[in-house]
């Protein structure tokens, strides 16, 4: 029997969550669904200065947001400290880890001396125990650290997933702090424990945790265990081409939603930055889960392009129904304190071709519920003295005709013929009065949802035909 695949999001809730950050959550997702795995969250809140119950609920709901569900957790490594010292107690009782004394100023000092004789800067062993050893005496009132006992000698190597076979000699590696004065166990070991307790099998994460991997795989060894897969992934870059983050400018995953993206156009776009399936641009997130798999991951830093997105999202838009953008839609108008009605689905559907968000699409439909204010540029550009009785004189049609496009269509004719117009000359001016806006769709369509007694009353308007 083949192992279930296991792989977890470990997020530590230090600041928001940003779109690097969730794409590290979006890949073990997919590769756990796509091979019917298990997915799991864990909080890695050990940096208690700084972790905050506010970025938790912010990685929750951004996860809820784009549908990436979890089978387990959230676990809190906060939570499970006496396992933790339950198992460093194991590793000291077999020998594999040792008490050290020495101060953060020795230390430094240490350093100092390596740096100038140009040697990497790394602990020196000087308390680790070893055959015909005389450690130095226990200074006085000095609580240690714990120290895990890196094996001298060979070489610690895995074939990552992403960027193929890394090997790194064990005397590049010095003995780890695992457990601080107060006892606390350190990030590098707790992880071990958890992914060891979870029964993790694939780790997917960000390349800036390959320092921590051989470090990390010693302890498994030591542990007995073998190591789960990995897969270290390229970094995010924002537009300027620096590293994602809070400092540069991202945004919390949650303005996004404010901002009028689809869950689904996130997650296609997200996929897209570090992974590809062919030349495919756009995909639902049922496809995304049918071709995913860890063969096809970038191996070269991707760069974000909010372009890219909008265009991605607006796609994806333009694929709904408006059956499906209508609830959506009436949120954002709710919010304005706009009620829509049963023309929201019709509306939805008319405007969602020129849309780039849920948002834009809320700006079209507030019109159908809402007062207008047309830009007195286009007032005085399209609803001119010329074509004002033509205006006038659609009204009084339109104020009696069956209220259907065919019929609307027809009297829009009759009034072009009549005044010797083209539709541009008139349906411009309808346009700006009725919707706000020049540009709309077809104009016989826009009327006919935004009923009679509306366009009759926003066509009489001041800056209509004065009456």
């Amino acid at each position: 029997m083949t192992t279930k695949i296991r792989t977890r999001f470990a997020p530590s809730p230090t600041g928001f969550i940003h779109l690097g950050n969730i794409r590290s959550a979006l890949y073990p997702w997919a590769y756990a669904r796509a091979n019917g795995g298990d997915f799991i969250l864990r909080i890695e809140d050990t940096d208690l200065e700084r972790s905050t119950q506010a970025a938790v609920d912010v990685i929750i709901e951004g996860m809820r947001w784009l549908g990436l569900d979890y089978d387990e957790g959230p676990f809190y490594q906060m939570q499970r400290m006496d396992r933790y010292k339950s198992v460093l107690a194991e590793l000291q009782a077999a020998g594999q880890v040792y008490p050290c004394y020495m101060s953060v100023a020795e230390l430094d000092a240490l350093r100092e001396r390596q740096m100038a004789a140009k040697e990497k800067p790394r602990y020196d062993g000087t308390w680790r125990p070893a055959p015909g050893k005389t450690l130095p005496v226990v200074p006085a009132g000095v609580q240690p650290v714990l120290r895990f006992k890196n094996p001298h000698g060979g070489a610690v190597a895995w074939d990552d997933k992403v960027k193929g076979r890394i090997e790194i000699s064990n005397d590049e590696l010095d003995d780890l702090v695992i457990a601080r004065p107060d006892g606390t166990p350190t990030y590098n070991f707790c992880v071990v424990v958890d992914d060891i307790d979870m029964a993790i099998t694939h780790v997917i994460r960000g390349d800036d945790h390959v320092n921590n991997t051989p470090r990390q795989i010693n302890i498994f060894r030591a542990l007995g265990k073998e190591p789960p897969v990995y897969a270290h992934l390229p970094t995010v870059l924002n537009e300027q081409g620096e590293k994602m983050s809070k400092r540069n400018g991202a945004k919390p995953v949650t303005q996004y939603a404010e901002e009028g993206y689809l869950p689904d156009a996130m997650v296609n776009y997200l996929a897209r930055l570090g992974w590809s399936h062919g030349d495919d641009e756009i995909f639902s997130r049922a496809q995304f889960l049918q071709w995913f798999n860890l063969d096809h991951l970038g191996k070269s830093a991707a760069q974000f392009d909010e372009a890219k997105l909008r265009w991605v999202n607006a796609q994806h838009l333009k694929a709904m129904e408006g059956g499906a953008l209508a609830p959506l839609v009436a949120a954002l108008l709710q919010r304005r304190g706009i009620t829509a009605d049963e023309r929201l689905p019709r509306i939805c559907a008319l405007f969602k071709d020129r849309c780039e968000t849920t948002v834009a699409l809320a700006d079209w439909a507030a019109a159908f519920y809402a007062d207008v204010a047309p830009a007195e540029a286009d007032v005085a550009q399209h609803v001119t003295n010329a074509v004002r009785p033509a205006l006038l004189a659609l009204r009084e049609k339109l104020a009696s005709v069956a209220w259907d496009k065919a019929s609307i269509a027809a009297a829009i004719k009759e009034v072009l013929a009549t005044h010797g117009l083209k539709m541009p000359q008139l349906a411009m001016p309808v346009r700006v009065l009725v919707m706000g806006a020049a540009h709309t769709p077809s104009v016989d369509a826009v009327l006919e949802l935004a009923g009679r007694d509306l366009v009759l009353a926003r066509l009489q308007a001041p800056q209509g035909f004065g009456l």
